[in-house]
């Protein structure tokens, strides 16, 4: 009778996790999804009142701070007698700004995430909103988290920033480098592949100062070699990597090695040189451009994705142009676009020439209609290949199946079976929208 009373109690406990920002957050609302779950409390369904919400911040720019203080007064209001808890990055840098939030109560930064589950144990509806630190930043973790309903899986190997770009709040709210160890990396991988993975995304705050912490210090070729000589049935996607991480031989590598996606994600931010200085990245848009044709002349049909902030302060038509007309020549696949915002706590948002919001979003329009054309000429240039697609299920069922490439694109075939997390080979055929429309080549 006993057992059956703290049974039930245990699924009495519910709670909602509300996500923002990058795929960090992700991954380590997820980690804390399944804590939760593994100390009996139940996830509520969407539209059902629950008694914990948790909202996973985001302060990358101004807007994501708005939306996070919206997202924690929208789970107050729907919520009314549950317990409303903001945690992650706005925690860490900006606490203060969310005691002034009425009826929350709970606000834990980066280094308390661990504790949450047991905090939440214990946690009780007060007047003032508790906070809770950790104190200082714990080892990076290597929990799994299933993404794409099991067709991939993406593992967190590295944590914290010691860059200090001048437009960048990320290493106060994530601190230092730290990296997991290669054999709990391995370990993991092979967990991931025994439990049915196909494809793990190696994701990071800052994912090519991989191992630089570690003693021995080793660099994320090293690991990504350690991995090679394993043949794991598994394909390997890296996230985001700076210019100056991808060298010579990492583009060797990918090229060479069937299972390591061709696919790059690299931040430009500006074309201009004078911009690149105030920003505080180390590189100049000639390195810049002497990569991007490097991987392209190496791995022609690799996918290469870049960032751009438009209008920081000091950028000019001139530096703007500079941007435009390097990207608009360059061999790219597809542009993420950010307007700039100051802010608050890093070194630009103190700077002067700072550019209007009008004036930015005159910017950001024609370089996001530019990338929308970089993305058609990167599709249409992959047709007629053939593919190694990992399947994600139906896009339409009965009719077709839709899946991912190595090289990133978004394939979608007929299909007279349900096909999921299988790897199947596909000929690209022609451009609709974006999306690819393919064949199965079955053999």
């Amino acid at each position: 009778h006993k057992n059956q009373e703290e049974s039930e109690l245990r699924v009495s406990k519910t709670f909602r996790i509300i996500t923002l920002g990058c795929k960090v957050n992700q991954y380590e609302s997820a980690c804390l999804r399944e804590a939760l779950l593994g100390r009996g409390w139940a996830e509520a369904p969407k539209g059902v009142r629950a008694q914990v919400n948790i909202v996973n911040t985001c302060i990358v720019t101004q807007r994501a701070s708005y939306q996070s203080r919206q997202a924690i007064r929208r789970v107050i209001k729907e919520n009314p007698g549950g317990l409303a808890a903001a945690v992650g990055c706005y925690a860490q840098v900006f606490p203060d700004e969310l005691l002034s939030i009425k009826g929350l109560d709970l606000v834990a930064d980066n280094t308390a995430k661990e504790k949450l589950p047991e905090i939440f144990q214990h946690l009780e509806k007060g007047l003032s909103p508790v906070v809770v630190s950790g104190g200082c930043f714990s080892p990076a973790s290597s929990d799994l988290l299933p993404i794409s309903d099991r067709t991939r899986a993406m593992l967190k190997i590295q944590d914290g920033c010691d860059s200090f770009c001048s437009y960048c709040i990320v290493p106060y709210a994530r601190g230092p480098v730290r990296s997991v160890e290669p054999e709990r990396v391995i370990e993991t991988l092979s967990a991931l592949s025994e439990r049915g993975y196909k494809e793990v995304v190696l994701t990071g705050i800052h994912l090519g100062r991989y191992g630089t912490d570690l003693k021995p210090a080793l660099s994320l070729k090293d690991l990504l070699s350690d991995v090679g000589t394993r043949r794991l049935p598994l394909r390997i996607r890296l996230s985001s990597l700076e210019p100056k991480e991808v060298d010579q031989d990492l583009i060797e590598m990918v090229a060479s090695e069937e299972w390591l996606c061709r696919h790059f994600h690299i931040p430009l931010q500006s074309g201009d040189d004078e911009i690149l200085g105030r920003m505080n990245r180390h590189y100049g848009s000639g390195e810049f451009r002497k990569l991007i044709e490097t991987i392209r002349s190496k791995i022609p049909l690799a996918a290469i994705g870049v960032d751009i902030l438009a209008g920081f302060p000091g950028e000019d038509e001139k530096a703007f142009l500079h941007t435009y007309n390097l990207v608009k020549d360059l061999p790219l696949s597809y542009f993420h676009v950010f307007p700039f915002s100051p802010r608050k706590g890093t070194p630009a948002s103190t700077f002067g020439a700072q550019v209007s919001q009008m004036e930015i979003k005159t910017r950001t329009e024609p370089l996001r209609a530019l990338g929308e054309k970089k993305r058609q000429a990167f599709y249409e240039s992959c047709l007629g290949k053939e593919f190694e697609v990992l399947t994600e299920g139906w896009q339409e069922k009965g009719r077709t199946i839709k899946g991912l490439s190595d090289n990133y694109l978004p394939l979608v075939f007929p299909g007279s079976r349900m096909s999921q997390n299988e790897m199947v080979r596909v000929r690209a055929e022609r451009v609709e929208k974006r999306t690819v429309i393919g064949t199965q080549i079955v053999e």
